[in-house]
């Protein structure tokens, strides 16, 4: 009875339009009625690369943020790239009570007594939407099946939200938003600790992710695709280590990791993370999926995009032309435009 009313609170909470960090924080707060977790993470990812961005996270270990994500990316069990429906996975459970088996509890959070983690992702057809993951304590003892059942019940309702959330996102870009001229670079050790950046680069991080207390911003989102960049090389994930990112007011930022060269010792490269604005293709691409367009939804906007006009778009797609303003017409309910340049405007940012 608790669960099915809990489950019930988070459905309603799904089916508003809150902001993704109010969604995130008020979901966190009816599951901890439910399930006793002592820290989280939850991450909103790219969904085509998967790679994390825009975290909201409490746990005690926040002064090793840096290890903790290099060690989370390295990690192989319950990495949330590779489990399977119904996107639940419990440490205890999957380690067969070794937990050592867990490069991130063996080198980290058993430090902090941590005794379980409860993994959770919100895939789709359309991408993945973002990982979470509740840290507890040993004391408290492992998460139990009905905790995870409970939870599993909670990841379509969640997919959906976070999904919808991304797409409330693309708006008309101010224009004095836009990344300014000049390279933006943040410069990492393998370790990730910061070594250097260009003058842009720190109004960018306050807005990625705003600091608390007048501190300096934490470059959480650079930490991630660093990170990627290091489980590509040890071929733990092939997802390119690059994520898309929503700044403010319509503007999506991409931020990519490659090293820099260091011949005879490229394990000690430096890593650059670059950040700059989302190109049209890469814009038109993130705003299909988040609208959940279909495959020929998605291809006509970006024939659409290109200046075709309705004759372009029938001979190019092999359509009628009536099957075409069909098409325009689902694509302007999905994502509530009445016109073309408007359609344009809202996934260009223009």
């Amino acid at each position: 009875m608790v669960h099915s009313a809990a489950t019930a609170r988070v459905v309603r909470l799904c089916q508003t339009d809150l902001d993704s960090r109010v969604l995130r924080a008020r979901a966190l707060h009816e599951i901890g009625r439910v399930v006793g977790f002592d820290g989280y993470a939850w991450l909103l990812t790219d969904p085509a690369t998967w790679v994390g961005a825009a975290p909201l996270a409490d746990v005690p270990w926040l002064g090793e943020l840096p290890r903790h994500i290099k060690l989370k990316y390295g990690t192989t069990l319950n990495r949330w790239t590779s489990l399977p429906s119904p996107y639940v996975a419990l440490l205890h459970a999957a380690s067969g009570g070794d937990l050592a088996r867990s490069l991130l509890w063996r080198d980290l959070l058993h430090e902090h007594g941590v005794g379980d983690v409860a993994s959770l992702v919100f895939p789709d057809k359309h991408g993945c939407w973002g990982f979470l993951e509740l840290f507890r304590d040993a004391a408290r003892g492992p998460f139990t099946p009905a905790e995870a059942a409970f939870l599993q019940g909670l990841v379509p309702h969640l997919t959906s939200a976070l999904r919808r959330s991304q797409a409330a996102c693309f708006a008309t870009a101010d224009q004095q938003d836009h990344i300014p001229a000049g390279p933006v670079v943040l410069l990492l050790s393998p370790d990730l600790e910061v070594l250097g950046q260009t003058p842009g680069t720190n109004d960018y991080l306050h807005t990625l992710v705003p600091p608390t207390q007048d501190r300096p911003p934490i470059p959480a989102s650079a930490y991630n695709v660093a990170a990627q960049l290091l489980a590509v090389e040890a071929g733990v994930d092939g997802h390119p280590p690059r994520a898309r990112v929503h700044l403010s007011n319509g503007l999506w930022v991409t931020l990519s990791a490659a090293r820099l060269a260091r011949p005879g010792q490229p394990d000690l490269a430096e890593i650059a993370v670059t950040i700059e604005d989302t190109s049209p293709a890469d814009r038109l691409d993130l705003f299909a999926s988040a609208f959940a367009l279909s495959p020929r939804e998605s291809e006509l906007l970006e024939h659409l995009a290109s200046g075709s006009d309705t004759k372009d778009l029938a001979r190019q797609m092999f359509l009628t032309q009536n099957t075409v303003q069909d098409h325009l017409k689902s694509i302007f309910t999905k994502t509530s435009t009445r016109t073309r340049p408007g359609l344009l405007s809202r996934a260009l940012g223009t």
